[in-house]
């Protein structure tokens, strides 16, 4: 009797994993993760006001100051369209300012407004929150081991494209 191609491999057979994935079991956990990680933050910064991504262009404006917008863009590593989007609705919103760059009329800066300083400590408790329920049940020693592998593992994919943030 010939096997139905339709009916799907007995998944005792690839452990739960796609068949595909069968290898890079690692590479398809670090998928999974990521994409719950980032619906979990997504939650918790939707109470903020902020979309996933925003926080991290937020970030960026709190720690540097005023930069000029191809700058935060070229920081943030995103397409010039989904910046611009994203500052859009952080201008509305009273969390950044643009204005012309005093050093060139052409460039455009942007800065975090002081009413966004409410929202920094907001976005510290969601990341606090986030960490929690990220690494609920490890201890302390495993929290410094697992951050020690992912930046192992970050320092292979940096060499991989080329792309390494600097430190």
């Amino acid at each position: 009797m010939k096997a139905d191609s339709t009916v799907p491999a007995d998944s005792a057979c690839t452990g739960g994993l796609p068949s595909a994935a069968l290898a890079g079991p690692v590479s398809h956990a670090v998928s999974r993760v990521a994409r719950l990680h980032r619906i979990t933050a997504g939650r918790l910064l939707k109470g903020l006001g902020l979309y996933p991504g925003q926080e991290f262009l937020m970030m960026h404006l709190w720690d540097t100051g005023a930069v000029r917008q191809a700058e935060l863009i070229k920081a943030m590593d995103l397409d010039p369209s989904t910046v611009t989007k994203m500052l859009q609705r952080l201008e509305q919103a009273g969390h950044v300012r643009r204005r012309p760059d005093p050093d060139d009329r052409r460039a455009v800066l942007v800065e975090a407004t002081e009413e966004s300083c409410a929202l920094h400590a907001e976005v510290r408790e969601a990341w606090s929150d986030l960490e929690e329920h990220t690494l609920a049940g490890l201890g302390p020693v495993e929290r410094a081991e697992l951050t020690r592998l992912l930046a192992m593992v970050e320092e292979n994919l940096c060499q991989e494209t080329g792309d390494c943030p600097p430190r």
